[in-house]
Order: C-alpha cells, then structure tokens, then sequence
C-alpha cells in the first residue's frame, strides 16, 4: 500500500513539475506564457504525471542496469505512451494539446524522433537521479498522513477533471452561439471559457 501511495505522489510531484517545465519551454523558445495544465482549476500536466508513473514502473527493475539499457527501454516506452496520450485526448476531446506533423521522422504528427530521443534521456535521469531521492523522502512520511492527503488530492483531481470535462462541453455550445441556461454557466462563460481554453490546450483547442 505504501508504494501506491508513492505512486500517487510522484504522480501529482511530476504532473506540477511538468507544468512548469512546458510553462519555461514556451516562454523561452516561443516568448509566450501558456498555461499547460490538464485541468481548469491547478498546475497539473497529467501527461507527465502519467509518464513519471509509467516509467517507475517500467525501469525500477533495471535501475542498476547500463544507461544504454535504461535509455532504449525509455525512448521505446515513452514514444509508446506519448502516441496513445495524443490518440486518447483527440478521441475523447476532439483535440491533442501538441502536433510534430512538422518535425523530422514524426508518426502522424503524435510522436516525433527528437522527443523520443528526450525520452530517453528523460528516463535516465529520472531513475538514476530523481526517482530515488524523491523515493527516499517520501518513505520518511508519516502513513497515517500520507494517506489522508493523498485520498484529499484524490478528491480534489476528481472534482477538478470532472470541471474540466463540463467546461469543454459549454465552451463548444458558446461557441455554436448557445446561449447560457444557468447561473453555473455563465460562471463557466466568464471563466473557462474558449479563450481560456486556448491557451490552456496549446492553442489546438477546437
């Protein structure tokens, strides 16, 4: 049980983390601020939440392995789980936060070679380097504590995806001209509205 809960956490550590990540990336190369969150409501980019679970699991065994190993096992893995990421947000959405149809050897614009090569390197880092330190302190955590904040966090994402989900589907009706039929979505007008939605999605919002 306590390595579920270490799972969780590094979920959500990663999901902020990635934010972040994609927040400086775009203000550096692009000098524009978009916020990269999954969600309406936080910084979380599930995308690297997902990724940080996936690749624990997949390279905690061959921890102790060559980097060469390590690096193969996360270009493969990463490339994998970044094509069905794309795949399901365009099912489920309409629509995939990132399009490399530009980039040189892309596979329908969902993964690219240069980003599978930061897969890669990615997976070194994090179960060489930062998985066992961020390992080590969470071990150092009450249970007790640990447990209950997780099941709050829990809560919390829930509430916040199940947002999001409503949000998208009131931003498509707006913009089809459908008027307002609550106080709730006119809150969600003047809120999570398109332009919101815009810059949150990477401006792939559709």
């Amino acid at each position: 049980m306590k390595k579920f809960y270490n799972l969780f956490y590094i979920f959500v550590i990663a999901s902020i983390c990635g934010y972040f990540i994609e927040l400086i990336w775009t203000l550096v190369t692009k000098g524009v601020v978009i916020n990269h969150s999954a969600v309406v409501i936080g910084p979380f980019n599930f995308a690297y939440g997902i990724c940080a679970v996936i690749l624990t699991v997949l390279l905690y065994k061959f921890k102790d392995d060559s980097y060469l190993k390590i690096f193969c096992l996360s270009f493969v893995g990463g490339s994998i789980l970044e094509y069905i990421m794309s795949w399901g947000m365009e099912l489920v959405l309409g629509f995939t936060a990132w399009d490399y149809s530009n980039r040189f050897l892309n596979i329908n614009g969902r993964i690219c070679f240069l980003f599978s090569l930061f897969w890669g390197a990615l997976g070194i880092l994090w179960i060489k380097i930062l998985y066992p330190k961020i390992e080590e302190k969470l071990n150092k955590l009450d249970e007790k504590k640990s447990k209950t904040i997780a099941i709050c966090l829990s809560i919390f994402l829930i509430f916040d995806i199940a947002l999001t989900t409503i949000a998208v589907g009131r931003a498509r009706k707006a913009d089809m001209g459908i008027p307002p039929s609550s106080r709730y979505e006119r809150f969600l007008d003047n809120t999570f509205n398109s332009k919101y939605l815009k810059n949150m999605f990477n401006n792939n919002w559709k």
